[in-house]
């Protein structure tokens, strides 16, 4: 074979390298930062991009949407109780360029900057606030995180807090406090049901009050009810507009008792108190006397 057909192939064979070389292919996620020479030529892809070999140097970089976890951090509350706190920081290079040119690593730098904001907006809220009123507090670490990444070509889309813990002394402490809650909405609305069930009461008396017959039955079905459990003795109570007029009557009818009293001599003793009945045969006592000597 002739030298020159040799030196033919390998010509092309080299230049075929070197084309393939040349040749990237960049996903649809993805972008490539092309530098030739040290100096920036600006952003390529998606798709199939061609580079200079040996002169051209490329970074690629990512712009699906990155999860990021933070972790956790011992903070001290506005009321001065210490809690870790973690959260989790969702984000997405918006700017490629940016992301390579003003920063060295941006999801380091993010990771860094989210750690620090968590410290001071957990630290100026307190406990009650950070367990009761997360979405506020995720929305000032979403401001915060947000704004400061805007220069890196950073697009911050979610920032949550992930997961609070307290000291177990503190957890014992809310428990007795939640008890001693539930305790007390207990007990009102327990007084709101006597409330509720004296007006039902009042107004029930007041409708039977209009029907007396409406009252006697009530009585024969308390009776009835009574009946049915077999007791041996039956307590039954009965109005007195009812008992009135009949011990009226038998005190009428009542024979009253008759006193007997002695004279003593007004020279030899002194006078006796008088003593004299009522009607209901009680006596009362008079102990006025006339004449009484000391």
């Amino acid at each position: 074979m002739p030298s020159s057909v040799i030196v033919t192939i390998v010509v092309v064979a080299a230049l075929v390298a070197l084309l393939i070389a040349s040749l990237k292919v960049v996903r649809e996620y993805e972008r490539l930062v092309v530098f030739r020479l040290g100096r920036l030529r600006g952003s390529l892809g998606p798709g199939l991009v061609f580079m200079l070999p040996f002169l051209d140097r490329s970074v690629r970089v990512d712009q699906r949407v990155v999860t990021l976890t933070i972790p956790p951090q011992e903070v001290i509350t506005r009321d001065n109780v210490t809690a870790r706190v973690n959260a989790v920081v969702m984000f997405k290079v918006s700017d490629p360029v940016r992301s390579v040119m003003a920063v060295e690593n941006h999801a380091v730098a993010t990771s860094q900057f989210a750690q620090t904001t968590l410290r001071s907006v957990v630290g100026r809220a307190d406990l009650d606030t950070l367990l009761a009123h997360r979405a506020d507090l995720n929305e000032d670490l979403y401001r915060s995180i947000a704004q400061q990444a805007v220069p890196w070509g950073v697009d911050v889309d979610v920032v949550e807090i992930k997961d609070v813990e307290i000291p177990e002394m503190m957890q014992r402490a809310m428990a007795r406090q939640a008890e001693a809650e539930r305790e007390r909405r207990a007990k009102v609305i327990s007084a709101h049901g006597e409330l509720e069930a004296s007006e039902e009461l009042r107004d029930a008396a007041r409708t039977l009050s209009e029907a007396p017959a409406a009252l006697q039955l009530r009585y024969l079905q308390t009776l009835l009810e009574l009946g049915a459990d077999q007791n041996s003795t039956v307590v039954f109570p009965l109005p007195m507009d009812i008992v009135g007029p009949l011990m009226g009557a038998l005190d009428r009818f009542a024979p009253s008792p008759r006193p007997t009293t002695s004279t003593p001599d007004p020279q030899d003793e002194p006078s006796a108190p008088r003593v004299s009945s009522t009607r209901h045969g009680m006596a009362v006592v008079d102990d006025r006397a006339e004449g009484r000597q000391g």
